[in-house]
């Protein structure tokens, strides 16, 4: 499909041509020149730019995340408070990103993707409410916040991180417009797997259990972090697929695409963990080889580690291919999990 600055610049050229024809030859060859080297420039203007595309979903995504949790009455203004609090802590907003990028591709709409957009992301923080637990990783720091066990006590943050999943399932049931039914329950359904034990709880038990301990394999170590971490990276991109309407077959390939770079993103994770400061990260540095974790450089070694997240992208643009320039905020999204500072 032309797209309307590409169309303008071919109308510009055809003009520019038409007129140097009522003149000489020479000069019909100079306009031409001309307007070859103007669309050739403006093809490299018009690049795709991650920066531009993040900032131009990011006020819509922001906005509609603030809305999703309010108060309605005294008594729940607390644990809103807690809710919110997490929720509009910052951070990276890959995982509704993905979920817009993806709908839009198969030629969704962002206003189809977004109520699971922000389920997602609830979802998400839910998960590092709950991972900053002291029972689980003791943490206090989280998107160079307190954490939110810190600021409201534990009991309040248990329940918060309660309430925002719930509420996940709510929005999402509530808030879809312009889907079919068979499609938003598909969603419904990936979306309550990906938190269950063969999703991010049973990613986390695993996790858990294998601090400290001996003879952890790669092999478990890639099912803890296709589960914990992959997996709602995963539902993502397929019901951001699914939501624009894209088929069986296309949607496979979309998870195979979030499936590989869920797993990079934990190598990459693993990485940041051991070369970058605790005030880069926006959370406590070496948090990992403090608590004794099996981490991909632990048994790989940091150069390895590198090598193996670069082939896992590689693997996952390749899923896409089918797809061509339609998918370049997925391919780019890509790129920038293993590129990230933080």
């Amino acid at each position: 499909m032309v797209s309307i600055s590409k169309l303008a610049l071919m109308l510009v050229a055809s003009s520019t041509t038409a007129a140097a024809f009522t003149t000489t030859s020479r000069s019909s060859t100079r306009a031409f020149t001309t307007a070859r080297a103007t669309v050739e420039e403006a093809d490299t203007s018009t690049e795709f730019r991650l920066d531009k595309y993040l900032l131009s979903k990011k006020d819509d995504i922001e906005a509609s995340l603030k809305a999703s949790v309010k108060s309605t009455t005294p008594q729940t203004d607390k644990i809103c408070e807690s809710m919110d609090y997490s929720l509009m802590a910052g951070g990276k907003r890959i995982r509704p990103v993905l979920c817009i990028a993806a709908c839009e591709m198969f030629g969704g709409s962002q206003e189809a993707a977004m109520p699971t957009a922000v389920a997602l992301e609830m979802i998400h923080t839910m998960s590092l409410i709950h991972d900053d637990l002291p029972s689980m990783d003791n943490d206090d720091l989280r998107r160079g916040k307190p954490t939110n066990h810190i600021i409201y006590g534990e009991d309040v943050a248990i329940l918060a991180g309660d309430a925002l999943l719930s509420t996940s399932f709510q929005h999402v049931a509530e808030e879809t417009k312009g889907v079919s039914a068979d499609r938003l329950l598909d969603v419904i359904i990936r979306l309550g797997k990906s938190v269950g034990p063969i999703g991010l709880a049973g990613g986390q038990v695993m996790d858990l259990e294998c601090e400290g301990k001996q003879g952890v394999t790669l092999e478990d170590l890639t099912w803890i972090h296709t589960h914990k971490t992959a997996t709602l990276l995963q539902v993502a991109v397929a019901s951001g697929a699914i939501l624009g309407g894209a088929s069986k077959e296309e949607v496979q390939a979309c998870e195979k695409f979030a499936l590989n770079i869920g797993l990079a993103f934990q190598v990459a994770d693993d990485i940041l963990d051991v070369t970058a400061s605790t005030e880069d990260l926006g959370k406590t540095a070496a948090k990992d080889l403090d608590a004794d974790k099996t981490t991909f450089p632990k048994l790989l070694g940091l150069e390895e580690s590198k090598v193996e997240a670069r082939r896992l992208i590689d693997e996952a643009k390749d899923s896409l291919e089918p797809f061509g320039a339609k998918a370049a905020p997925l391919l780019a999204i890509a790129d920038y999990i293993i590129e990230r500072s933080n």
